[in-house]
């Protein structure tokens, strides 16, 4: 099979990207033909390459509305395509996922659709959210599928519209490390938190960094980059917890991270489904993440962690002060929220599902869609 798969930005690795990364390099080992067209090459087409996953740029592609480039881009990945003579396009990210189903309509390529997290989901401002809510719906009836990796995504995708047939979920899926990258949550003196996410508007170091103010003898791992690093270091001065927070920046051994950890929190204004919240469950770390988006689907509710409201101080701090004081609870809620990986969220799980509705859509369009 021929897939050629569409994703804006390759200036960053994000969840999105590491999904297609991912994809991509399994269906190369099974013996199928990918191919990655992003906007300008950069740090992710690297990886790509160095995985053995051939890749595309092109120029116009660009996370903004432009319309005169976003013209130019479309002609390009029309034109790459028909090149490439793909039997599917699978598109991921709002930009992609706009210009690569119409790039489908023009070329007679089935089209699907991955939505990481809807452009409208609530927490994103308006009239941003409003404008990003029609012009999916509006791009839905390009789309042969449209998958969404959250349950909670799905249901929105419906409320905003869209055909309940057309949406399917697969929940993200992560690779398994060796054991000995797995954590200890019930050693640490002191105990470590752990925190993966790019600093944005999306998450909200903020209250984790109040939260930890008035809980003793707790330090705390940020990782990841971005345009609020500044923003946040100045933060954890102003609450007084400067010299208890470790900024480790983008790291490719996240791994490595989460294995020195005793307990993994995920603060955010909204999500899709994480995927660090399964890097930590892989670790065997309990987790403390915020009810936003589909972020809860990943936990079972004081079993494998806890879910917090949105914004809600001192809910994260009254989480995390349990944790932090029961070694044997950390360690119960790590084992069973490995269990729960294994059982529901490994990568060869989604990629199997990932790959019937390739094969559905196939189908689908051949029958007349």
């Amino acid at each position: 099979m021929k897939i050629a798969f569409l994703i804006t930005r390759s200036d960053t690795i994000g969840g999105a990207q590491i999904h297609v990364r991912d994809l991509a390099r399994r269906l190369v080992e099974d013996g199928h033909e990918p191919l990655v067209i992003t906007g300008e090459a950069g740090p992710y087409t690297d990886a790509l390459t160095a995985a053995g996953v051939r890749t595309l740029a092109c120029r116009h592609l660009g996370r903004e509305i432009r319309p005169g480039r976003d013209a130019r881009a479309f002609v390009a990945l029309r034109g790459a395509i028909r090149a490439f003579r793909p039997d599917l396009i699978s598109t991921h990210s709002s930009k992609a996922g706009w210009l690569g189903r119409l790039a489908g309509k023009a070329t007679g390529v089935p089209c699907l659709f991955t939505a990481h997290g809807w452009a409208f989901t609530h927490g994103v401002r308006e009239p941003q959210r409003t404008a990003y809510r029609l012009l999916e719906r509006a791009a839905a009836p390009l789309a042969a599928t449209i998958v969404c990796v959250s349950e909670h995504d799905r249901r929105i995708g419906v409320a905003a519209g869209m055909a309940p047939d057309q949406l399917v979920t697969i929940h993200n899926g992560m690779p398994d490390v060796c054991a000995s990258l797995r954590a200890r949550p019930g050693a640490g003196d002191p105990v470590r938190i752990a925190m993966v996410a790019r600093m944005d508007r999306q998450k909200d170091h903020a209250t984790l960094l109040r939260a930890l103010r008035d809980i003793d003898g707790v330090h705390l791992d940020l990782v990841g980059g971005g345009p609020s690093g500044a923003t946040v270091r100045a933060l954890a001065h102003e609450v007084g917890v400067a010299d208890r927070v470790r900024f480790l920046g983008e790291r490719s051994d996240v791994a490595e991270v989460l294995a020195r950890a005793q307990v993994f929190a995920l603060i955010s204004h909204w999500e899709g489904f994480p995927r660090s919240t399964l890097e930590a469950m892989r670790a065997g770390l309990p987790v403390v993440v915020s009810d936003v988006g589909g972020a809860a689907e990943a936990v079972e509710e004081g079993v494998t962690g806890y879910v917090v409201p949105r914004g809600d101080v001192a809910a994260v701090r009254e989480r995390l002060v349990a944790l932090a004081g029961n070694a044997a609870r950390r360690q119960e809620m790590g084992v069973a929220g490995r269990r729960r990986y294994e059982a529901a969220f490994t990568f060869d799980r989604m990629f199997q599902r990932t790959l019937g509705v390739y094969r559905e859509s196939l189908a689908s369009y051949s029958a007349g869609w």
